[in-house]
């Protein structure tokens, strides 16, 4: 006989049993919202054993782990559909990804636009039939004969690196998949599908492989949720930021550089403008700055453990015939500088913060412009300390977190992320990280949820959230709590005592991604970017060529303030260029003519506003320096 902890209860079990058995007996009721679960912390799949004394967690649509398993089950409808309507198609790849799914598929005929709409009728079939998913533990050889009709599903195959162990299929009436899952138990509880786009994607991401349809989908337990995806995913589309982006001249993405942003003028006048503000109130927080390389040595990687956790997602070269990799995290870089001198309890917290460029190489269906890049700039800072400072530095990094997403006018909930299935270190350790987390938080009289399992590999975390205009919800401060790289790099301090100890670090971003928090802010403003991030926040049009000289000696008097400002002396009319300025969503436009000029005043109108008002410069000049 073993226990089962499930939402506080205790239920004996006298023999195994599958998660979805279980809640058959004992809670029917959840296991029609369940699409997967946690044993211990682990996730698993509902078909999976309960054969000890565990905790069981329900993973719902309503949490991350089972709307993924939700929506990777509805890319598996997906490419059933494609089966039954094309007989040859051959599959490959079917994730969910951070809003829906998709599945890369070749046909003998390419899949178009027009051709969403049958495609998702036949998923409604699906759907209403109501079809089991069965999963099965098949030997390699068994797996092989099975898929052999599907090449890309065999070349999944041959990368599995044991190729004596089982492999896993899940099956949906006809149609078979390799797939390690989780899946909900029956196709029937996907009640709200809707196909959003198709495009063009290379196997495995490289052009000298073939083009296959990228088929991208959305789907819900009910059409309340759809229909209210729909109405934010049009409201989205004219907001989206690879669409501002080009259009006011901040960042465009090219094929020489998938993943990879280029930004114009505009948009580094933006980048620079949230740096600047993020080095002030940094300075004032008591952090001070370093600069770490982009490319660092394997054996670094390998004692940060990196190598072994992250190395799919790791940029690889050779230098003088040793491993090296671009490195995705700035960590282990903050570390060597630590190392570089003593250090005494006295120092403590020491602040080190670091804009560094990481890369990381992320599949090309989970692109998204700035939000899911390849390149990007963490505002990273990696913070030493004693246990004694650890409640209060948390503390002081909230309310760090809290002044800045104020500035932009964010909104935000917290998630405490604890220890994961891939930890390193021992369990006392965590435990006591987590302990300390929940006590800062508990003395700031913060709410927040707890998303088990979900921590970083050397230490639980604090996870910020921003909820943007359209109500969308944005991960990205994070401060997470580490006592197991300084022991893996073996760095000390002397302590009170005399003797040597190990510190604690603490890791932190605020922005995450510089370039990902300018995409949330483009969308967020929808390309009306606050005074100081503006990459023009002046522009002076003068009616005719008559008034430039005057419009001239404006233009150097607000430059001398250090605004940004523009003179559009082109000879248009005045109603075209500010039609052009509101397009380009300049805070303010300066009408000059000759009323303005023999008055020594500007005529001001602001961005979003019809009305003009005349005032001397100087005024408008106090204006704008008040503006905060």
């Amino acid at each position: 006989m073993f226990n089962v902890t499930l939402q506080g209860e205790v239920f004996n079990v006298y023999e195994k049993i599958s998660i979805a058995d279980f809640l058959k007996q004992n809670k029917p009721s959840v296991l029609g919202e369940a699409c997967c679960a946690k044993l211990n912390g682990i996730l698993k799949d509902l078909r999976d054993l309960i054969d000890a004394d565990c905790k069981l967690e329900i993973c719902t649509f309503n949490s991350p782990e089972g709307k993924k398993a939700f929506w990777h089950t509805t890319a598996h409808i997906l490419a059933q559909a494609v089966f039954r309507l094309y007989k040859s198609a051959k599959f490959a790849i079917g994730p969910a990804i951070d809003n829906g799914f998709y599945y890369d598929i070749k046909a003998d005929e390419n899949i178009t636009l027009k051709d969403l709409d049958k495609i998702e009728a036949e998923m409604e079939n699906i759907v209403k039939q109501n079809i089991a998913i069965e999963r099965e533990f098949v030997s390699y050889s068994e797996a092989e004969h099975i898929l052999a009709n599907q090449p890309y599903k065999l070349e999944l195959l041959k990368d599995l690196k044991n190729k004596g162990s089982k492999v896993s299929i899940y099956k949906q009436g006809e149609y078979v998949d390799l797939c390690a899952g989780p899946h909900i138990m029956r196709t029937g509880s996907v009640r709200a599908i809707k196909l959003i786009n198709v495009t063009g994607a290379y196997w495995r991401g490289n052009a000298k492989n073939e083009m296959l349809n990228r088929i991208y989908g959305i789907s819900f337990t009910n059409n309340e949720q759809l229909d209210e995806y729909i109405k934010l995913y049009e409201a989205s589309k004219n907001i989206d930021h690879r669409k501002l982006g080009k259009e006011l001249e901040l960042f465009s993405f090219l094929n020489e550089g998938p993943g990879f942003a280029f930004f114009m003028p505009n948009g580094i006048t933006i980048k620079n403008a949230l740096i600047d503000y993020w080095r002030k109130e940094h300075f004032k927080a008591g952090y001070k700055e370093i600069s770490t390389p982009i490319i660092l040595s394997r054996s670094l990687w390998e004692t940060s453990g990196h190598w072994d956790h992250y190395k799919e997602n790791m940029y690889t070269t050779t230098i003088d015939d040793e491993d090296f990799a671009i490195k995705p995290m700035n960590c282990p870089g903050s570390i060597l500088v630590y190392k570089m001198a003593s250090h005494s309890y006295k120092e403590f917290p020491l602040r080190f913060c670091e804009l560094g460029i990481v890369h990381r190489h992320e599949l090309s269906g989970t692109l998204h412009g700035l939000m899911r890049a390849r390149c990007f700039t963490q505002d990273d800072a990696h913070i030493f300390l004693t246990k004694d400072y650890i409640k209060s530095e948390v503390k002081n990094i909230i309310t760090l977190v809290d002044n800045i997403y104020k500035k932009f006018g964010f909104s935000y909930s917290l998630e405490l992320a604890t220890m994961p299935d891939n930890h390193i270190g021992e369990v006392s350790a965590w435990d006591e990280a987590t302990d300390s987390l929940k006590s800062a938080m508990a003395e700031l009289n913060l709410r927040y949820k707890v998303n088990e399992g979900d921590g970083a590999f050397y230490g639980p975390k604090i996870d910020f959230y921003l909820k943007d205009s359209l109500k969308r919800s944005w991960q990205c401060g994070t401060i997470q709590l580490d006592f197991q790289l300084p022991k893996r790099f073996n760095i000390d301090f002397v302590g009170a005592d005399g003797q040597k100890h190990t510190p604690i670090m603490i890791h932190r971003v605020i922005y995450g991604s510089i370039e990902r928090f300018i995409g949330i802010l483009t969308e967020h403003f929808a390309g009306a970017f606050p005074f100081f991030m503006a990459p023009v926040q002046v522009i002076i049009l003068p009616i005719s060529d008559k008034f430039l000289d005057y419009a001239k000696c404006v233009q150097e008097k607000i430059l001398s303030f250090g605004f940004r400002v523009k003179l559009d002396g082109r000879s248009e009319k005045v109603g075209y260029k500010i039609r052009q300025a509101g397009f380009m969503k300049i805070p303010f436009i300066l009408v000059l003519g000759e009323k303005e000029e023999s008055k020594g005043t500007v005529s001001v109108r602001k961005y979003g506003e019809k009305a003009t008002t005349e005032k001397t410069l100087d005024e408008f000049l106090e204006h704008l320096k008040n503006i905060k």
